[in-house]
């Protein structure tokens, strides 16, 4: 995809945990870039919504790298590269910030801790359904990504009315 051949590649990166982890590093800055462009008068319920469609947008595209197994030597790589951290605490901390805040304001359920949201929030990224609904071809990105908006944010409950 980037219009060398892999043993060039490989000359810019040592291994495949170093090419991983700067790839990491780049969805990252996107992250924080996006972010910083959503209104800080907005609800906090809002922004969140916005960075999880934005979220589900990239994986469709293919531009969300898949997050990596527990015990892998990738995770090890990622968890040591001080970039990635950075940003992944950078892009937490704001998300933290607006799921308390949404808490707060009863926009979110409080009785759950807000670490279980995030990471909830977060494994949107690498949610297999996109691909399956997608694979399926019933029906458009947009749509995929509302339906999978809906049961992130609403849940699979009926709801009266």
């Amino acid at each position: 995809d980037v219009g060398i051949a892999k043993a060039s590649l490989y000359k810019h990166f040592p291994s495949k945990e170093d090419l991983a982890a700067a790839a990491m590093v780049s969805v990252m800055r996107r992250a924080q870039a996006f972010l910083d462009k959503l209104p800080p008068e907005a609800a906090p319920m809002d922004n969140l919504r916005a960075v999880v469609a934005w979220t589900l947008g990239l994986k469709l595209a293919g531009e969300m790298p898949s997050l990596p197994s527990q015990n892998s030597s990738l995770r090890a790589a990622l968890i040591a590269n001080k970039d990635c951290m950075d940003g992944l605490i950078k892009v937490s901390d704001k998300l933290g910030g607006w799921i308390k805040a949404a808490q707060a304001q009863g926009s979110l359920n409080p009785g759950l801790p807000a670490i279980a949201v995030l990471y909830t929030l977060y494994a949107r990224a690498c949610d297999p359904v996109l691909e399956f609904l997608k694979m399926s071809a019933l029906h458009r990105d947009e749509e995929i990504v509302d339906l999978v908006m809906s049961t992130c944010f609403e849940g699979l409950s009926a709801r009266p009315g």
